[in-house]
């Protein structure tokens, strides 16, 4: 019975040796890896003290990594929330299902008005497909023209003008008047109209940023060093989620059809779930306002009835862009880099808010406006500067409403050029309370509901009372202010 015992006891006691070993070199380990991150932490500060004053140098890096709410999804409490907003759309369905019996006797959903306004598809992809094949061939043949004749020419400052104006002149025509053209002239509905000028934008910052990066190159080379970029490089970034233009990015090593799949089915779901949004939450409220005496009082209260399906249109534009549309497309490319957006929710200023909120927009933004303002300006009038790029982003998102609603009404330019700027420099990165946080939030809804509830009404202000003349007062001033007048 002892020599059991004495058994017992020597094999407890190896044992707890062993744990004890194991937790001692972990515990090195963890060590060890703080330090290093340390030293790794203290380089890179040295660095970018080393290279502050050479702003210049610094370039967008590209690498393998995950979209952030891929990874907020392997956690259960996250994988909640989302299933929350899909409840959410289910009650918003059967809702309209129940109404439907209820009223009519027999289920009949009322999906017109999503038709209506992805109507004329036919003219949205032959559109496109002109502003892609321009796109694809002439911004990379000019470069390639430049890239033969400039070395030999013996005026090489007066090729370069040349080539660029008629470059400029056919930028101008193809991607400039051409969408505009075909959105007023087959007076193309909403969301068809909003594809046509988001291609547009987008295929003129791809070309700015093709020919940004490798001008450059081409004329500080010479001869025996020019490397002309490739097309099937070229031909890949007009597809790839980024506006930054690279010989080659970060490649995943297979692609998962399966993953393609969700994201395209969540894409789709969220157009559904805005839908239902704005037909369940919105038409019955703005439709006949516009017919009703204008107050205060119904302004007001408009805009805070507005301000939940706002919400609901900001984070299902996001999601459903920024995550699922953009994703899909990395994946079918094998694109690695998925950071398009950062925990923008999480933004105790608005300064952090716009830039982790749209990457993609911002690094094009930030790289090719801001930086080489910078420089031409040799690194002053900052301020000047950031807002020359508020003032160019307001502008872009103005125009881009403007077309696809056919009527202007800055509501969006003053909440981006005005309350976003003051926003900006008010509420900066120096707040880290999470007070802050809730007021960036409480801004946001409040802002949603302004945007939503003032275009509804100039909206329906535009069928209900239209103008029985041209004239300048009517164009500037809103149909939903000049019908009351």
């Amino acid at each position: 019975m002892e020599g059991v015992k004495a058994e017992l006891v020597e094999e407890m006691s190896c044992h707890l040796k062993d744990l004890l070993d194991k937790a001692v070199a972990e515990t090195m380990h963890s060590y060890k890896r703080k330090i290093a991150s340390a030293l790794s932490s203290k380089k890179d500060h040295v660095n970018n003290k080393r290279h502050q004053g050479s702003i210049s140098e610094k370039q967008k890096v590209f690498m393998h990594r995950a979209s952030l709410l891929d990874d907020l999804m392997e956690v259960e409490h996250f994988r909640t929330i989302y299933h929350m907003f899909v409840a959410v759309l289910c009650v918003f369905v059967i809702n309209t299902t129940a109404v439907d019996i209820i009223d009519q006797g027999r289920l009949f959903l009322d999906l017109d008005l999503l038709f209506y306004t992805f109507g004329q598809l036919s003219t949205v992809v032959w559109t496109w497909l002109c502003l892609f094949m321009y796109t694809l061939l002439v911004p990379y043949r000019a470069l390639h023209v430049l890239g033969s004749l400039y070395p030999e020419s013996s005026h090489p400052l007066l090729l370069s003008a040349f080539i660029g104006g008629l470059l400029l002149v056919c930028q101008i025509f193809v991607l400039g008047v051409l969408p505009i053209y075909v959105v007023t002239q087959y007076k193309l509905p909403p969301a068809s109209s909003f594809i046509v000028i988001l291609e547009q934008v987008r295929f003129l910052m791809k070309s700015y940023s093709f020919l940004r990066e490798c001008v450059p190159l081409l004329l500080r080379k010479e001869k025996k060093d020019i490397q002309l970029p490739k097309f099937s490089s070229y031909l890949y970034f007009l597809f790839c989620p980024t506006l930054i233009y690279r010989e080659s990015y970060p490649r995943t090593t297979y692609i998962r059809w399966n993953f393609v799949a969700k994201n395209f089915a969540q894409f789709l779901g969220c157009l559904f779930f805005g839908y239902y949004v704005l037909f369940t939450l919105c038409i019955p409220v703005f439709t006949n306002m516009s017919k009703q005496p204008f107050s205060n009082k119904t302004l007001v209260l408009s805009i805070f009835h507005a301000t939940l399906p706002g919400t609901f249109v900001l984070l299902l534009s996001f999601f459903a862009f920024l995550h699922c549309w953009l994703n899909a497309f990395a994946e079918m490319l094998r694109f690695a880099d998925r950071m398009f957006y950062e925990d923008w929710w999480n933004s105790t200023s608005f300064s952090n808010y716009y830039r982790t909120w749209n990457v993609v927009v911002h690094d094009w933004l930030y790289y090719y406006v801001y930086r080489d303002l910078l420089s031409l300006c040799n690194q002053r009038y900052r301020a000047g500067i950031m807002l020359t790029v508020f003032l160019l982003s307001a502008s872009v998102h103005e125009y881009v409403f403007t077309l696809s609603l056919r009527y202007f009404y800055p509501v969006l330019f003053c909440l981006f050029a005005i309350f976003g700027v003051l926003f900006n420099f008010m509420m900066n990165d120096k707040r880290k309370s999470p007070v802050w946080n809730v007021m960036v939030w409480t801004f946001l809804f409040i802002g949603q509901g302004i945007q939503l509830c003032l275009y509804s009404q100039e909206w329906y202000a535009q069928i209900h009372c239209p103008l029985t003349e041209k004239t300048f007062w009517g164009l500037v001033t809103p149909r939903s202010w000049s019908c009351r007048l």
